[in-house]
């Protein structure tokens, strides 16, 4: 990135020649994402099937699952509507043209149920992708068990095929990235740098608001100190910054939860995995920042209504986000592009994406983790462990 940067300041809008390969690479993550979304969703839906044997255990996480990343797209929502970081580099208006009014509340949950599928994959409508995804899983949780376990065991091999596609796409990145950077400074000028400045630290702080809340329910919930969870949990905390992925944290999640937290195997073993998929705080702030960063840039503004509906898709798209580095960068292009804004510009922030992606998967991790320490002892089934 920072070599488009500079070919952005020293040539200008020459930089226009080296645009067909930040399209191409965001062509290429495009190609990949509503396939890995949809899979992704189905994979975690059919980890219900041990939902319905724990019964109270799953309902409780799930519900805790829900109001948690609702408030973190809500916090990603308000941090960029109080910073306005698009509004440093606006476009020009046949964009802004483009992109066209935000529809209703109404109108957006009646699009959201496909009326032929296949043209909801093919035309990229996200939501409606999403929307079937949800019904086609728990439709086949009403299976018998042989075929139940045969659609698992192939939804779960489908999304992992995509994650390593998406990883293997992600490798041409720093090409796409700066191709899309020198274009970008070239057409806007050194105001693109406060415009990401803003940003980040608009993400920076609503994830310090939501490691707080983190920190607050359970003292709240579990009677435990902060502090004391914090540094009895700080080694899955330094695996998920070091390595941007909640996937290849999941093992340190398990050694922390059963040794430094008492949690039992028969729960963790199931909310852990769950939350892993279904469950990212940190991701869902990036998301609202990213989408509100877009349409700020491109002159596009949400009343009360169409912000609900952000929100609502929002928080869907969590559910199919990959737990791979850069995987959430994949789904922000996606909530985008479900509102009709300019994915070239969400792409920028590909460049800035490794320091945000550090706090949310840190958030990620840590909001699954803190979920089953408040379910578990809910349940009575933490052993106290002296750490």
């Amino acid at each position: 990135m920072a070599l488009g940067v500079v070919a952005g300041l020293v040539w200008g809008e020459g930089t226009k020649v080296v645009e067909p390969l930040g399209e191409l690479f965001i062509r290429l993550l495009m190609m990949s994402a509503i396939p890995l979304v949809f899979f992704n969703l189905l994979a975690g839906l059919s980890a219900l099937d041990d939902a319905r044997r724990f019964g109270r255990l799953a309902g409780k996480v799930l519900l805790y699952f829900f109001l948690t990343t609702g408030v973190a797209v809500a916090l990603g929502l308000t941090a960029a509507s109080l910073l306005r970081p698009g509004e440093g580099m606006r476009l020009s208006a046949p964009v802004g043209e483009a992109v066209g009014d935000v529809p209703s509340l109404a109108r957006i949950l009646i699009e959201m149920v496909p009326s032929n599928i296949v043209d909801a994959f093919s035309s990229g409508r996200i939501t409606q992708v999403v929307v079937f995804a949800v019904l086609l899983g728990l439709a086949g949780l009403g299976l018998p068990e042989a075929p139940k376990s045969l659609l698992a065991r192939g939804y779960a091999a489908a999304a992992d095929l995509l994650r390593r596609l998406v990883e293997l796409i992600l490798q041409t990145a720093p090409l796409g990235i700066g191709a899309l950077a020198a274009t970008t400074v070239g057409m806007h000028g050194p105001s693109i740098f406060g415009a990401l400045g803003r940003f980040l630290v608009g993400v920076w702080l609503a994830q310090a608001v939501l490691a707080g809340l983190y920190a607050a329910l359970v003292a709240a919930f579990v009677g435990d100190s902060p502090w004391r969870f914090l540094r009895r949990t700080g080694p899955l905390y330094a695996t998920a910054a070091a390595t941007c992925s909640s996937l290849a944290s999941l093992v340190v999640a398990f050694d922390v939860a059963e040794r430094r937290l008492g949690i039992p195997r028969r729960v963790y073993g199931f909310t852990l995995p769950l939350g892993t998929q279904l469950n990212k705080g940190g991701t869902a702030i990036m998301l609202g920042g990213v989408l509100l960063f877009t349409a700020q840039a491109a002159g596009v503004s949400f009343d009360a209504a169409a912000l609900v509906s952000v929100g609502l898709i929002g928080l869907l798209l969590t559910t199919g986000s990959p737990g791979i580095p850069g995987g959430g960068l994949v789904v922000a292009l996606v909530y985008v592009q479900a509102f009709q804004l300019p994915v070239e510009v969400a792409a920028i922030v590909g460049g800035v994406y490794r320091l945000v992606d550090v706090g949310n998967t840190t958030l990620n991790v840590m909001g699954d983790l803190v979920g089953t320490y408040i379910v578990a002892h809910s349940e009575g089934d933490v052993e106290m462990v002296n750490a």
